[in-house]
Order: C-alpha cells, then structure tokens, then sequence
C-alpha cells in the first residue's frame, strides 16, 4: 500500500493497481493476483485462511467492546479509535496458548495476566490521552466501581483545552463476556464542575454492580463543555474529552 501524492485523485481500479480513498489520505495498492476461491480451498493458504479467521474475530471483538460503551463513547473517540482496537485485540487473542492457530479468542487470552496487559489502559480518543488531560491520582474501588478524588480543583488537576469553561466526569462499569457478546454497562451521575480554584471531592459511583460473568472492565471520562448564556455546549464535539479503560479484573 502507497500514498498517492498526485494532483490527480483517482478511485477505482486500473491494470493491476487499485486507488481508494482512506482515512490517511489517496491510497494505491497492487491488485491480487490469487482468487478467493484459491484462498479459500488451496491448502498453501492454510496460514492465510487462519491469520484471516483470527484478524476477523479481533475486529469483532472490538466492535462488541465498542457497542458495549456507546453511551461513554459516542464523544470521546478518534477517528482510527475501530483499527487501534482490533490491533489491541489481536494481542490479546495472541495470550490465548490453548486454541489451535486460527481458533485463538479474545475471551480466552483475555483471562490471563497477558491478554490483560495487552488491553488495560486503553485510550479510545488518542488526541486526548487520559494522563495528559487529567493531572489528578484516583483510586479505584473494584467492587462498586466507584472512582475518588480525594482533592480535585479543576484549574490545577486538569490540562484544559482553550475555551473550555466546564468539565464533566463519568464513571463506567462494564462487564462483558466476548464468548457470547452478553454485557452490562453501569454509569455514574455526571459530576459537572465549573474549571476553576474550588477544591471539590469528586466521588463517581455506578448506577449499580453490572451482571454477569464476563469481565469486569472500569473506565472514566473528562469531557469538556464551553458555557455561552448560561447554556454549556460540548468543546468542539468532543475532540478534547477522554475516555480510558483504568482496569480489568
């Protein structure tokens, strides 16, 4: 695959070449010259067809975890949030050491201490990276799901983008079982809170323990609002709010 830098945009295919716009830009690559058929039958593609079964139950993976935190993400994404979530995945199915190659899964190689590793800490809007937005320490209670902040002033424990005027935080507790896409996601009230020197504690306690027998995953939310007449509007649409996933038990 290559850039096309040509004033000339083009889509389509011509000889053996294919031109398609991406989110990067004009890309060209060469056409494939082996069928499906081939691929789907040839036992020299047996590697080809196992790498395509795992890459396809990644990206499904990550489109569970996506629609499982919708009412988290719809706001607090990146434009290449869906990719960086399938390569995430596709480690995490790499910890799965029992299933035979091209049968890995997520919710086998999520339950060890690798498969874990390779998901906890997720950034879903890589323009707002958690750390960077948030300058505050927090604890975590893993039984209610409820995030503290013993001492939260906003001018100070935040990296505030220009014109914001408010923040609001969000708590989420999720789990979810990728075996059978069954999940459960509980979110804490909004704490909204104007961006200046008052001293607030900030305690965000889920709705309720969500059910099942999945994985329990915790995350937290910045988002950023601009007050205009004593109405407050989403900064920029979101481009600044961030959203990780801080644990998975």
């Amino acid at each position: 695959m290559a850039k096309l830098n040509s004033i000339i945009k083009i889509e389509g295919t011509l000889d053996n070449l294919t031109f398609y716009k991406g989110k990067e830009g004009y890309l060209v690559k060469t056409k494939s010259s082996v069928s499906a058929k081939r691929i789907k039958n040839d036992p020299a593609y047996a590697r080809t067809r196992e790498n395509g079964a795992e890459f396809g139950h990644a990206a499904t993976s990550g489109k569970q975890l996506r629609r499982s935190i919708l009412d988290l993400l719809t706001d607090a994404k990146d434009d290449l949030v869906t990719s960086r979530l399938t390569q995430t995945m596709t480690k995490v199915k790499d910890a799965d050491t029992t299933s035979p190659r091209g049968q890995r899964q997520v919710a086998i190689g999520l339950a060890t201490p690798l498969g874990k590793l390779a998901l906890n800490g997720f950034n879903f809007n890589s323009n707002a990276i958690l750390s960077s937005v948030l300058l505050s320490d927090f604890t975590l209670n893993t039984t209610t799901g409820a995030i503290s902040m013993a001492e939260f002033i906003p001018s100070q424990n935040l990296n505030a983008p220009q014109g914001s005027t408010h923040v609001s935080l969000i708590a989420g507790f999720l789990d979810i079982d990728f075996s059978t896409d069954i999940k459960d996601l509980q979110v804490s009230p909004t704490v909204n809170l104007p961006i200046d020197n008052t001293n607030t504690p900030v305690t965000l306690t889920p709705s309720g323990i969500p059910s099942g027998t999945g994985s329990k995953m915790y995350f937290l939310k910045v988002a950023f609002y601009q007050e205009v007449n004593g109405l407050q509007y989403a900064l920029n649409n979101g481009t600044f709010n961030a959203l990780k996933l801080v644990d998975i038990l």
